[in-house]
């Protein structure tokens, strides 16, 4: 295994900016991920690991150190009861991935099609969309410990999941190196149809026992209307899809939203559970100012939707977190509500500015 030197990290990431990597590897089994690590200890090298850069922001200055892809492939089913086990390479394109559980007739991932990134970042984040998340299906993570070279195996408790988050992404740390993740999932049930979006879609339609099959296709129609699934012709491919996560505010948080709306205006809501309300940040994104299809300079917001940033050729990094601090304190200016990125930033840095972007509860 021998890492190349000064690899353009823009080609890998689909924000499409970001220096050069140090070095750079392509793991494509388990055997590799340890022997780059091993390779990048020998060398005192900091490691980042790359999956399928949908979900980052390369620095300008690039990574001094080695960049590890993950590439792990191939995709296996076996019966549990009423259950059918999926497990996938953190290599494997997500969405192709979850084209597979449909056609097989498999309920639990349908409305997380159209997703770009590989199945090993799923539970990093634990990835959901339209009312479902990888949480509620995943039963063990496979990794290897960057501390002991080892491999590890995670339950699904173990793994910690909480919104959009888990153990890999807070107390981790980037310690693991997902390898594996296993799903298990509904055979021959219905879909999930909890979201407003995918609740409409059926009902104009006027199908009341839709199948898993067409919930997908009501989730790739709906995300491609929004401009979030990467197409060769999508203008917005350019940027890491939902660029801030959709806040988390409690229900009296939600009463004062909207009293201060008025009557004439319904903030759009989805009841969490009995404390908790999520409020779309597209929403709060619009209503403090930024347009969908507004730009400035070589970044904007997607002509589609506006929680995405778009690099529209020629972007920078600095400007990219310039365009989210802004949208940042313009949200929390006009809602006192502080929307924090998805992405996570690579190569930066520590600095005040970032942090303060990255604070979930950032003094005023």
């Amino acid at each position: 295994m021998t890492p190349r030197s000064d690899v353009a990290l823009a080609e890998w990431c689909t924000m499409g900016v970001g220096g050069p990597a140090r070095w750079f590897v392509e793991a494509r089994t388990e055997s590799d991920v340890c022997n780059a690590l091993a390779w990048a200890r020998a060398r005192r090298a900091v490691v980042h690991v790359l999956g399928g850069g949908s979900n980052v922001v390369m620095a300008d200055a690039g990574f001094d150190g080695l960049v590890i892809k993950v590439d792990l492939r191939g995709v296996a089913s076996s019966p549990l009861g009423a259950r059918e086990i999926y497990s996938a390479g953190a290599g494997e394109p997500w969405d192709p991935f979850v084209a597979v559980t449909v056609a097989g007739s498999c309920a639990g991932l349908e409305c997380l099609s159209g997703i770009p990134g590989q199945v090993g970042g799923t539970p990093v984040q634990n990835v959901g969309a339209y009312g479902q998340d990888v949480s509620g299906c995943i039963t063990r993570v496979h990794a290897v410990d960057r501390r002991t070279l080892q491999p590890t195996l995670f339950s699904n408790a173990a793994c910690h999941f909480r919104y959009r988050t888990s153990a890999f992404k807070r107390e981790g740390g980037g310690r693991y190196v997902i390898t594996r993740v296993e799903y298990a999932l509904e055979r021959d049930a219905p879909p999930t149809i909890a979201y407003a979006d995918i609740v409409n879609y059926f009902e104009q339609r006027g199908e009341t026992s839709p199948s898993v099959g067409a919930a997908r296709e009501a989730t790739l129609d709906i995300r491609r209307r929004k401009g979030m699934v990467i197409e060769a012709d999508n203008p917005a491919n350019r940027s890491c899809g939902s660029f801030f996560v959709n806040p988390l505010v409690s229900r009296e948080q939600y009463a004062t939203l909207q009293a201060n709306a008025g009557s004439a205006v319904a903030v759009p809501h989805y009841v969490v559970d009995e404390c908790m309300v999520k409020i779309p940040a597209a929403w709060l994104i619009e209503g403090a100012g930024f347009t969908k299809g507004s730009k400035r300079g070589a970044v904007g917001i997607s002509p589609f939707q506006a929680q995405a940033i778009v690099n529209h050729g020629g972007a920078t990094a600095a400007d990219v977190l310039s365009l989210a601090a802004a949208i940042k304190r313009a949200v929390l200016d006009a809602y006192a509500i502080a929307i924090v990125p998805e992405p996570v930033f690579v190569g930066f840095k520590p600095s005040a500015a970032l942090q303060w972007l990255l604070d979930p509860d950032p003094h005023n």
